[in-house]
């Protein structure tokens, strides 16, 4: 009888122990990532070598996917496809999107986003893409994904005219628009412009009494950026009537930026947003720098424009002064030697600090020096933030395969 009970008590320890390990997020080197659970907020930057793709899972179960980029061609520049070339980078998203989702019964997306529309954020036309089943559009990245889970709400910064600043009329663009109608018209998907300022566009849907101190902020789109105060905002942006087409704002400028905020937790994206304009051009080419003001510090970063030249200046880096930096990388300039320098640099922010790469390219590590201090330079990358947001870990994920087998795990850091 004794026996029977210490063996009882002792499988309640393990039984409660185990629990509590997923709960807070902790997940073995060598096993299976830990299933989600409600609480938790998950970030997986999704490791494919054709692009950009986030997946963001709310305490509430909530989700949204940020970009799903597919180059349509691959250069000696770019890292190999993850996991391998035999499926396009949008079947990979959209097969590691159903594990990840694996809690949920019925797996869908309640929103999508994207970024800006560059083929390494949405999906890029090679003229070699299947074709939809059902709809008038190539498949490719977001679109791919799109055809195989319902996207209950898509968020970008052009709807419904996509004229700003000019007709965006690029292959890659039209594709995604007809992608657009058809499932607005079809399947139920509800398209929004992205809204700097707000608070109240990107929100949990599920249990959102639960949760009153998450938040999802929207920061900036097409140069209208967030003040920090309420919901007002102000246009960073001159009127264009008076600039020389040459100086109009690009595409990187119009990027989407939002911060996710969860207790004393924060988490910052901002696309390919820059900071350094090239020699000559307007001062208000920077766009990091008014972002940076109203977003203040944060726990946790994914860089813009994947560390490229122009990208993560003093001040940006200085006043958001993270913890933990993402980069996602497939090109051999990502990142570039001086932004790694201004990521590592105690003169520009003082303390510790770690930066995780998805897949950094073997070129980098010849020309960046002191690359090799890394924290994680290949596979999924996935920030787990416990229940409340007091604390959270980052945890690597392979992406060679689909074991979803972890490789390392750091932490916990705990929010500020």
């Amino acid at each position: 009888m004794k026996y029977r009970l210490r063996k009882s008590c002792f499988l309640g320890v393990v039984l409660f122990a185990f629990s509590l390990r997923l709960v807070r997020g902790e997940d073995a080197v060598g096993r299976e990532i830990e299933p989600w659970q409600p609480g938790m907020l998950d970030i997986h930057q999704i490791s494919s070598g054709r692009g950009n793709a986030g997946l963001y899972i709310f305490p509430d179960g909530t989700s949204m996917l940020v970009d799903a980029g597919e180059l349509p061609r691959k250069t000696p520049r770019q890292t190999p496809d993850r996991p391998d070339g035999t499926r396009p980078a949008g079947e990979w998203v959209a097969r590691y999107l159903l594990h990840a989702l694996g809690h949920d019964p019925h797996p869908s997306l309640d929103y999508a986003l994207i970024t800006h529309f560059h083929d390494d954020h949405m999906g890029g036309i090679s003229g070699s893409q299947h074709k939809s089943r059902t709809g008038d559009y190539q498949l490719t990245g977001m679109t791919w994904v799109g055809d195989n889970f319902q996207i209950k709400t898509m968020l970008d910064r052009g709807w419904p005219d996509y004229a700003y600043p000019k007709p965006i009329a690029d292959a890659a663009t039209r594709n995604y628009r007809g992608f657009v109608r058809w499932q607005s018209a079809n399947n139920g998907m509800k398209a929004e412009r992205f809204l700097p300022g707000r608070n109240d566009q990107i929100v949990l849907k599920k249990y959102p009494a639960k949760y009153p101190n998450f938040e999802v902020r929207n920061v900036g789109a097409n140069g209208e950026i967030w003040t920090g105060v309420g919901r007002e905002t102000r246009q960073h942006f001159p009127g264009l009537s008076g600039v020389p087409p040459a100086d109009w704002p690009t595409e990187n400028m119009c990027s989407i930026a939002f911060r996710v905020s969860y207790g004393k937790f924060d988490y910052f994206c901002g696309g390919d947003l820059p900071g350094l304009p090239p020699e000559g051009f307007p001062v208000w080419h920077d766009v990091e720098t008014p972002v940076a003001q109203a977003v203040g510090p944060v726990e946790a970063a994914i860089l813009n424009h994947h560390g490229y030249l122009d990208s993560q200046n003093e001040f940006f880096v200085g006043t958001l002064r993270p913890r933990v930096w993402i980069i996602s990388t497939w090109d051999s300039g990502h990142p570039t030697a001086r932004v790694w320098q201004r990521l590592r640099s105690e003169r520009v922010y003082a303390g510790p600090r770690d930066v995780f790469a998805t897949d950094l390219h073997p070129a980098t590590r010849n020309v960046v020096m002191g690359i090799e201090k890394l924290t994680s330079d290949h596979g999924h990358i996935v920030l787990r933030v416990a229940p409340g947001g007091g604390e959270y870990r980052v945890v690597i994920v392979d992406d060679t395969s689909e074991s979803h087998r972890v490789t390392k795990s750091f932490g916990p850091f705990g929010s500020r």
